[in-house]
């Protein structure tokens, strides 16, 4: 049994239509990201996910439960770590998750929570003397100290320097295997590809993209750029059919294309023939981070005949 499925979800508010009949899963023991820009209806589907509003229509269900009809038993079985989170700053690290553990029947012990965020060395310290990334770590022990089976995590590396952003990753990846579901919340493409196992991009209400990060960044990457460095010389004898291609900027050439094989075997074999050295040559594909800029630019009619074709 999946530990989410949503069926034909939706939620209208006045004027507009938040989510707009979606449909997806996420199993048991994965980390699955749900992406979209403001206004897409991410946030308002996580919130009824979480129990915290009510759908209009379709149909969602966490752990097998309804997170309405359901909703204090879906507490004590799921964990919640906000963007941001209002805490105490005169409590201790220990006071602040001993207050937290009280809200559940079988709480996980609290030293195994703090050694396990990398946070046992502070249990005294007041919260507002921690740094930003001890705070967050903070944070996620409070969502995951009553032993959830699965854990909404939202925007968990925001404003934190790239030391600390790996370390939360690490801990993520620590949660995951231990055999914690995640429902990933995030703007940072590295991060999702770091982390998610598949993840879905929502635009004006409708899923426009659902699969594992490497399968959506082979199907939408509309080409390829090749480079190589010219050493500021003239490319001379390239065959026409390459010449119509490439461009110089800053010494450097760029072949753009949708099929980077056969220009790759014709710019090699013109490199062996004229004894070109084709310096720092590179051939990259769309990052995930186009993938989902051009998914998120594109209106509901777009989204949808794509979907189609």
């Amino acid at each position: 049994m999946p530990v989410i499925s949503v069926a034909d979800l939706t939620k209208s508010y006045p004027g507009r239509k938040a989510v707009n009949g979606i449909s997806f899963e996420v199993q048991k023991g994965e980390t699955f990201a749900l992406l979209g820009p403001n206004g897409a209806g991410k946030t308002t589907t996580i919130e009824i996910l979480e129990g915290y509003r009510i759908a209009d229509g379709g149909v969602a269900k966490v752990l097998g439960l309804d997170p309405q009809a359901d909703r204090m038993e879906l507490k004590q079985r799921t964990g919640l770590v906000l963007q941001t989170t209002a805490l105490e700053p005169e409590l201790t690290v220990a006071e602040t998750l001993a207050a937290f553990a009280r809200l559940y029947a079988r709480p996980e012990s609290q030293e195994k929570v703090l050694a396990s965020v990398n946070l046992a060395h502070v249990t005294r310290t007041r919260v507002g003397n921690l740094s930003g990334g001890q705070k967050r770590r903070l944070e996620i022990a409070l969502g995951i100290i009553g032993s959830p089976e699965l854990l909404f995590l939202d925007e968990p590396t925001t404003g934190l320097d790239p030391e600390a952003r790996r370390k939360i990753w690490t801990l993520i990846r620590g949660l995951n295997e231990a055999g914690c579901t995640i429902l990933l919340s995030s703007h940072y493409m590295d991060e999702v590809k770091a982390l998610a196992d598949r993840m879905a991009i929502m635009v004006d209400g409708k899923i426009a993209a659902e699969g594992r990060p490497e399968e959506l960044q082979a199907l939408h990457a509309s080409h390829a750029t090749i480079r190589f460095d010219t050493h500021g010389k003239p490319l001379a004898g390239l065959p026409a059919s390459l010449a119509g291609l490439v461009r110089i900027e800053h010494g450097v050439a760029i072949i753009d294309t949708a099929d980077p094989v056969p220009v790759l075997h014709q710019l090699t074999g013109w490199a062996i023939e004229h004894k070109a050295d084709l310096a720092s040559l590179s051939v990259n594909r769309q990052s995930l981070e186009d993938i989902y800029l051009k998914l998120a630019g594109k209106g509901e009619e777009a989204v949808t005949r794509e979907a189609a074709e």
